[in-house]
C-alpha cells in the first residue's frame, strides 16, 4: 500500500476540517524554525502505542521521545528498549522516565514532554487526555475516546480545555486522514449517489487480543493484560472496533445524530475463560429523525465465519463501496490515487500543525462518533430501544470509574463456578 505524502495530505485536510489557526506565539514553538525539538511521551506500550510513537518520530528529526508508561513495568521497559533500538538518535528515555501502574500517565505527563500520545486501555483515554491537557500538553489519543457515558462527559471537558488553552487534541479515528475515504466522502457529499437512504457497516472477524494467562499473574493483572476481553476496560467490541465504521457514518451524514437505537447481541462461541466477559456478536439499528434513513451496524469475533470490514452506502442514485472506494449507479466513479490507512497521515498533520503554530482539533466529531458507538453497544446489551439523550444524560460508567482504579483494587468481574465470566443478558440488564 502506498502512503500519502505530506503535501497531498495537507491539500486534502480541508475535507476532514481538523486544522485550525491557534494564534500561538513563535516562541512557544521554537522548533518551527528548526532550532528546537518536539518532545513526546507515550502512555500505553502495546502495538498501537508503539506504532503511534514510531509514526510520530518519523514525522521529522526534531521529534524526540522522552518518557514512556504502561500498567506493566516490564512492558514499558520492553517498549523503551524497542524505541532505543529502532530510532536511537530520537529516543531519550532514561530509566527514571519509565512509569507503570494505573497512574503511569501522571509520570509521563510530568516528564517534560510537549505532546502526549495515549494508546492504553480505552477506559482511561478520556481521563488521561484531560490530565495531559490540564498540564498544558498537546494530545493524541487512540480510539475509542471513551467507553461509557461518563467518559463522554470527561472527553467533552478535555476538548473544552484544549480549546481554552489553544492545545491540539487529535483523536485516533484515522479514516478521516485516509485520502481514498476523503475522496469518496467528497463525492457523496457532492451528490454522486443522491440522497443517502441506508448504510450498512460491518466489522466481522475472528477473536483478537486473546493473550492467555501467564503463570503467577493476579486476576486483576490478567484482566488488564487481556484488556480487549473485558468490558470494564475496553467497552466491548462495538465500541472498541466498530467505532471506526461509526465515525465514518457520522462523517458521511454530516454529523447528524440518531434519535434512538435498538440492538441485539450475545455470546455463542467465545465462552471459555480466556474470552472474558465480552459479547462475540452485536447488531444495532440507528433511527434518525423523520425515519428518513437508517444505519445498520454489525460486529462479530468468532472463528470460521464470514469476515468483512466495510461500509455500504445506498443512495437514491447509486451505491458507494467504502473499502473499494468506488461508486456504482448514475455516477460511476473509482478512486485511483494513493492508498493510506491514515495512521501516518494523522501524525503528519499533528506535527506539521505544531511546527506552524496551528492546532489540530477533533472535537467537532469525536464526541458524537464515540457516543454513537456506545449507544449501539448498550442497545445490544440491554435489548431495549434507547434514545441518544437518555444515554447521554445517564452518565453511566463501567465500574470502577477510572479515577477509582488504584493498585490492589478488587477485579470488578470474576469467573463463575463453570470458569466463565458472566455477561449481560439482553432484557434483564439495565444500565441507567
Amino acid at each position: 500500500m502506498k502512503t500519502t505524502t505530506r503535501r497531498e495530505f495537507l491539500k486534502k485536510s480541508i475535507i476532514a476540517g481538523t486544522t485550525v489557526s491557534a494564534g500561538l506565539s513563535v516562541a512557544r514553538f521554537a522548533h518551527a524554525q528548526g532550532n528546537g525539538t518536539i518532545k513526546i511521551g507515550l502512555i500505553g506500550c502495546g502495538s498501537r502505542g508503539l506504532g503511534a510513537a514510531n509514526q510520530a518520530l518519523s514525522t521529522g528529526n526534531d521529534v524526540r521521545i522522552v518518557a514512556i508508561g504502561d500498567y506493566f513495568k516490564d512492558r514499558a521497559k520492553v517498549g523503551a528498549d524497542a524505541l532505543r533500538k529502532q530510532l536511537p538518535k530520537q529516543c531519550d528515555i532514561t530509566e527514571d522516565r519509565i512509569f507503570d501502574g494505573f497512574q503511569n500517565d501522571l509520570g509521563v505527563i510530568a516528564s517534560g514532554a510537549d505532546v502526549i500520545l495515549i494508546a492504553c486501555a480505552a477506559k482511561f483515554h478520556p481521563l488521561y487526555a484531560k490530565h495531559a491537557l490540564e498540564a498544558g500538553k498537546h494530545v493524541f489519543v487512540e480510539k475509542p475516546n471513551a467507553i461509557d457515558s461518563a467518559g463522554i462527559h470527561t472527553l467533552e471537558e478535555a476538548i473544552a480545555i484544549a480549546r481554552e488553552k489553544k492545545l491540539s487534541f487529535l483523536a485516533g479515528l484515522n479514516s478521516r486522514y485516509s485520502p481514498q475515504y476523503q475522496a469518496l466522502v467528497e463525492q457523496i457529499h457532492n451528490g454522486a449517489i443522491g440522497e443517502i437512504r441506508t448504510i450498512q457497516s460491518t466489522f466481522l472477524r475472528a477473536p483478537y487480543g486473546v493473550r492467555g494467562y501467564p503463570d503467577g499473574m493476579s486476576e486483576l493483572d490478567m484482566q488488564v493484560y487481556n484488556q480487549y476481553m473485558f468490558s470494564w476496560l475496553s467497552g466491548d467490541d462495538f465500541i472498541q472496533s466498530l467505532v471506526h465504521n461509526i465515525d465514518r457514518v457520522m462523517w458521511l451524514l454530516g454529523g447528524k445524530t440518531p434519535t434512538h437505537a435498538f440492538g441485539m447481541g450475545g455470546r455463542a462461541s467465545m465462552t471459555d475463560r480466556q474470552f472474558g466477559n465480552v459479547f462475540d456478536h452485536h447488531a444495532a439499528t440507528f433511527i434518525y429523525p423523520d425515519d428518513s434513513y437508517r444505519v445498520y451496524a454489525f460486529c462479530r469475533t468468532e472463528k470460521g465465519c464470514y469476515n468483512s470490514s466495510d461500509d455500504l452506502i445506498i443512495g437514491t442514485k447509486g451505491v458507494a463501496y467504502l473499502k473499494a472506494a468506488k461508486i456504482v449507479g448514475e455516477t460511476n466513479w473509482r478512486y485511483e490515487g494513493q492508498i493510506s490507512s491514515g495512521h501516518m497521515a494523522e501524525q503528519v498533520a499533528l506535527f506539521t500543525a505544531l511546527r506552524k503554530g496551528e492546532r489540530i482539533d477533533s472535537g467537532d466529531y469525536v464526541s458524537k462518533s464515540t457516543t454513537l458507538a456506545i449507544l449501539g453497544q448498550i442497545a445490544a446489551y440491554t435489548g431495549k430501544m434507547i434514545s441518544w439523550q437518555e444515554l447521554y444524560d445517564s452518565k453511566f460508567v463501567f465500574k470502577p470509574a477510572p479515577e477509582e482504579c488504584v493498585a490492589g483494587i478488587a477485579p470488578p468481574v470474576v469467573p463463575g463456578l463453570n470458569g466463565s465470566y458472566p455477561v449481560p443478558i439482553p432484557g434483564q440488564h439495565s444500565w441507567f
